[in-house]
């Protein structure tokens, strides 16, 4: 059976929306045979570079020799690239099948993502991976993965977001994102605010967990040949070229480097040069992710405040006579918060609706845009708003694409030349 015909199925599952907690999954996951637990998990939770992070401690695992999976939401262009094996996405008739499995095996009312995590555990056990790499949904006590136990919890930094599903407060959010720790596994943390430094360190307590967070147990540092040094807990690693750009990288890399010596230090074989040829190596799309042309494009997954502060920082290492922002939205965000570290740098705008639920009109994004007294152009469709900035930019300049994961994996896939399918979740 094609791939398309199932996940029309699974689709249909959007209808119950976000679900808290974990019953459904683990009921699912009971009628499948429990195959979460057939292999190690690395939990992934936060709010920003959870893909990053993850990524980059895949790698280091792969180079190990080790045979490792990478469960991620949501996708950019292909339903497949959120199940990666090895780095390899996974096929999408093998996909298939065991989805219809999935999917006949399904409580009534479970939802979208309690399936896609369910199947992923599911493809992992029938693929003899010996160490998963789950990232989290949004959440993490109430999420899908918590059903899976963790033997380690890689936290990223978090922010406010989700607030009508996670907590109104930082605080609440930490809480709720902490809560997938289990008891008495390794924690480690990139760092952090105060409040969502104390409400981790809470929780570790509460579950009898070693916490190692960077900036104490661990570090990294950017040297002047653009390359990374990072101090352990057990070593050190100089001159490092991350595989995925951005400077805020230095953070994730540290962060997966650390995770990465805790697996070593509770019995996981890592060889020496796999930690460093790991980082180089790896790689995330949509991140970024620099496109050469004339003029080039740079692809951002940024979106929200916390991600565009990182972006804004970020493209102080790039030179260009003007930069040429492209961008759409959904109707959730706070606009202002998300655009005003990116205001000083734009000097015009090319604004578009992405091809999902909830989208902000062009038109709306462009009268904020002109309330801040930038120019702005509303294009309609993504793909009308590149070609329209491509037109009227000039070599020297950079078209920069971010403010939503839709946008990037609509022109991800209008430059691939493929089908897109942007699905929440």
């Amino acid at each position: 059976m094609p791939l398309t015909d199932v996940l029309e199925r699974l689709y249909a599952r959007r209808r119950f929306g976000i679900l808290p907690g974990v019953d459904r999954v683990g009921k699912l996951l009971e009628r499948l045979g429990n195959p979460e637990k057939q292999f190690r998990t690395i939990h992934v939770v936060g709010t920003n570079g959870k893909g990053s992070t993850s990524a980059f401690l895949s790698s280091i695992l792969l180079h190990s020799g080790l045979k490792v999976a990478q469960f991620s939401s949501p996708h950019l262009v292909r339903f497949t690239e959120r199940f990666r094996i090895n780095s390899i996405e996974y096929p999408a008739e093998k996909l298939a099948d065991k989805l219809a499995i999935v999917l006949k095996a399904a409580p009534e009312e479970a939802t979208f993502f309690e399936i896609t995590t369910a199947l992923a555990a599911f493809i992992f056990s029938e693929e003899r991976v010996e160490l998963a790499v789950m990232e989290a949904g949004m959440g993490g006590r109430s999420d899908a993965t918590a059903a899976f136990d963790g033997e380690i919890t890689v936290i990223t930094p978090i922010s406010l977001d989700h607030t009508e599903y996670l907590g109104a407060t930082l605080g609440e959010i930490a809480r709720e994102k902490a809560g997938i720790i289990k008891h008495g596994t390794a924690v480690i943390s990139a760092e952090q605010p105060e409040v969502v430094r104390l409400a981790v360190e809470e929780q570790c307590r509460a579950a009898s967990c070693v916490l190692k967070m960077l900036g104490k147990e661990f570090s990294a540092e950017w040297g002047p040949d653009d390359t990374l040094d990072y101090r352990g807990m057990y070593r050190t690693l100089t001159q490092i070229t991350p595989g995925i750009s951005g400077q805020y990288q230095s953070s994730n890399a540290a962060v997966a480097l650390a995770a990465a010596e805790s697996l070593e230090a509770g019995g996981i074989r890592i060889t020496t040069p796999a930690f460093k040829e790991g980082i180089s190596k790896a790689y995330w799309p949509g991140r970024m992710e620099l496109i050469p042309g004339t003029p080039r494009l740079l692809l951002d997954g940024a979106h929200n405040p916390a991600g565009a502060s990182a972006l804004a920082e970020s493209l102080k290492k790039y030179s260009y006579s003007r930069l040429i922002l492209v961008t759409g939205v959904c109707d959730d965000k706070d606009i202002d918060q998300i655009y005003a570290p990116l205001m000083p740098l734009i000097d015009s705008v090319y604004t578009v609706t992405p091809a999902v639920e909830r989208a902000l009109k062009d038109e709306e994004l462009s009268f904020f845009f002109h309330r801040k007294s930038i120019a702005a152009q509303s294009c309609g469709s993504v793909v009308n708003g590149v070609c329209k900035a491509r037109s009227e930019a000039s070599e020297e300049d950079l078209i920069l694409i971010c403010g939503s994961l839709f946008v990037v994996g609509e022109v991800k896939a209008w430059l691939e030349n493929v089908n897109y399918n942007g699905i929440r979740g």
